[in-house]
């Protein structure tokens, strides 16, 4: 019983002061319902007047029928609501209380009562509705016209899908928004002449010209966020030609709970123009290798590392460790992940120390991303190379094996494909090992791909360091070509081929078409809003110590064969025999103790069976005076 008091006493300060605040549209109300009755009434006898013997009636039924219609209008709660943002529900409740208002009066009225034409008791609830909900919706009703006047962006949406009305339908919602839509393109032409949430669509995208002159067009959106990388390169193409700035919604996967809205409209990246691509992950398989398991990363800190941190904590494992060298990246990683997560300061080339972590942490899994990735600057230091990238890897794999570590997948690079760098092919001779002393029954493999986007060191910070500093954006090359794919999508295809491991396979990632690094520049130029050569020069500076003209995913003799996933691929290796390999690598060894870049060097290269002739290049001392950045960076990183 007192629970009752306090709670009627709670409400009805409440019903006092939404009463109080509701007065002014209570009396509005009143004045619409009165017009809407008088309306109907002087309409049903608009040819020869109201007699006077209705009129007299017609003000003893008024005030009744007022009343009514307030008294269901409070009841149903149209007073003490913020209408700016309205929606349908809001639109019901006035529907419903002006029917319950009209049927009361019907009730009352129409019976031996009836004093005023039924048409008046049928059409004056209805005419209502009309006004206070027109009164209730005006800013909304009006908010494009408003919008107009003031000096909002008038923008053309591309894409009539869900998205695109999604977008429309929240600018209609946000009357002050500095974005108006103006007109809809959308390639399919069952839809076009027709209106999305009452804006035009004129027709494909090749009427953006048309956008433009007729109707003004300041901005384009594209609001397709299952658009693929070449949908956007030709959308960035048409709005370039007719100098549209063009601005994005982001892929399915980047909206928070797939839900999609204004803030979520981004500046077009370089990301869009050569990722993109969706993948469809299977998630189950991945949940079942990595759920209530001890999963070990080792370079967390670095680019792929941290973000294999960051999914994998999505599948709850057991324990989720994270080793890195450098105590500022590994501290970085841990902060964006979501899950406890152990921060494990340790280098793999120190055996004795990886063997007491991983006697104590005894991890299920391990995945494998520290590695030296710089190509160039492991041309000239080729004894760091091995150190990490070869014997920090054996280190791994042996001591994985000495605790019975279930799945160990080590991230390699297309440039272990008939390698010409030093980096190349100690990844090249990581991957044998992991072929060679994965033990019995386990699930060991090494997954290799291209470049991704955005890693630290890698072309594309670079470039945007030298176009922010107005250039020159140095290229190696005009003809060199790389492949790309960003980080997430890396990351999620790694995942993949962790659970489709059976052990001792190499999966080769799906990079897509490779992309001129020549091409890359320009985009990126003309992304920044900027003129290819006339604010933004390009100069051609050779190519570096280790580059190839292009890479390669798989070598020759290696097998392709297709797996459950269409971006994953396993390739049949073709394995060192592991006499040799033992010799090599207890030679580079004692090569790499002794600072012996040169014999490790050549060591390295023979052992890797290097395919790929090295591109002629100039001194290595006069291109690292020159500032030349570092286009050929994989990726990975310890």
């Amino acid at each position: 019983m007192p629970n009752r008091m306090c709670s009627w006493r709670l409400r009805l300060p409440l019903a006092a002061t939404r009463v109080r605040c509701g007065l002014p549209l209570m009396a509005l109300d009143a004045v619409l319902v009165s017009f809407s009755y008088l309306i109907v009434l002087l309409a049903r006898f608009i040819d020869g007047g109201v007699p006077a013997s209705y009129w007299a009636d017609f003000w003893r039924f008024l005030p009744i029928a007022g009343a009514a219609h307030l008294v269901a209008y409070a009841a149903w709660g149209l007073y003490g609501q913020m209408w700016r943002h309205a929606s349908i529900k809001e639109a019901r409740r006035i529907v419903l209380a002006s029917a319950t208002a009209g049927t009361l009066s019907v009730v009352w009225f129409l019976g031996d009562r009836r004093i005023v034409p039924a048409t008046v008791l049928f059409l004056g609830p209805v005419i209502a509705t009309m006004l206070v909900g027109g009164l209730r919706f005006q800013s909304r009703l009006f908010a494009f016209r408003r919008g107009a006047g003031r000096q909002a962006t008038r923008i053309v949406v591309i894409g009539a899908g869900e998205a695109g009305a999604a977008i429309i339908r929240d600018l209609a919602r946000a009357p002050d928004s500095e974005l108006v839509p103006v007109a809809v393109l959308d390639d399919d032409p069952r839809k076009h002449y027709l209106s999305l949430c009452g804006v035009r669509i004129i027709g494909g995208i090749d009427q953006l010209p048309v956008a433009v002159e007729r109707f003004r067009a300041e901005q384009a959106l594209l609001a397709i966020p299952s658009a693929s990388s070449e949908l956007i390169r030709q959308v960035a193409c048409a709005a370039d030609a007719v100098g549209l700035p063009l601005k994005v919604l982001p892929s399915v996967r980047e909206l928070v709970d797939g839900q999609i809205s204004v803030r979520d409209v981004r500046d077009l990246s370089i990301d869009d123009l050569l990722g993109r691509q969706q993948i469809q992950t299977d998630l189950d398989a991945v949940k079942r290798i990595l759920s209530n398991r001890r999963v070990l990363i080792t370079g967390a800190g670095g680019s792929i590392g941290s973000e294999i941190a960051r999914q994998v904590a999505q599948f709850g494992p057991a324990s989720l460790m994270l080793l890195d060298h450098d105590e500022t990246h590994l501290f970085d990683a841990a902060a964006s992940v979501t899950a406890p997560c152990a921060q494990i300061l340790a280098d793999i080339r120190d055996r004795s120390r990886l063997q007491e972590l991983m006697a104590r942490h005894h991890p299920d899994v391990i995945f494998h991303a520290a590695a030296h990735k710089h190509v160039p600057l492991l041309e000239e230091h080729p004894c760091e190379a091995v150190t990490t990238n070869v014997l920090g890897t054996m280190n791994v794999v042996d001591l994985a094996a000495q605790v019975g570590v279930e799945r160990l997948v080590f991230v390699s690079t297309d440039k272990a494909v008939r390698p010409s760098s030093v980096m190349g092919a100690s990844k090249r001779l990581g991957e044998q090992i992991v072929l060679a002393r994965a033990p019995e029954g386990s699930r060991y493999c090494a997954v290799r791909f291209g470049n991704v986007l955005g890693s630290r060191g890698s072309v594309i910070p670079t470039f945007m360091r030298q176009i922010a500093a107005g250039g020159p954006v140095t290229v190696t090359d005009p003809r060199m070509t790389r492949f790309f794919m960003s980080i997430p999508e890396a990351v999620q295809l790694v995942l993949q081929a962790a659970a489709l491991a059976k052990g001792g396979e190499i999966f080769m990632l799906d990079m897509g078409e490779p992309v001129r690094i020549l091409d890359l520049a320009e985009r990126m130029i003309r992304l920044s809003g900027r003129r290819v050569g006339t604010d933004v020069p390009i100069r051609i500076v050779g190519t570096r110590p280790g580059e190839k003209l292009a890479e390669e995913l798989r070598g020759p003799g290696e097998a392709l064969v297709p797996t459950l996933h269409p971006a994953v691929f396993t390739l049949r290796p073709i394995p060192l025999d592991v006499g040799v390999l033992d010799a090599s690598l207890a030679r580079l060894a004692e090569l790499a103790r002794h600072y012996d870049d040169a014999a490790v060097a050549t060591a390295l290269l023979s052992t890797a069976g290097g395919g790929a002739a090295r591109i002629p290049h100039g001194s290595l001392g006069r291109a690292s005076e020159a500032g030349v950045p570092d286009l050929m960076a994989s990726g990975l990183r310890e």
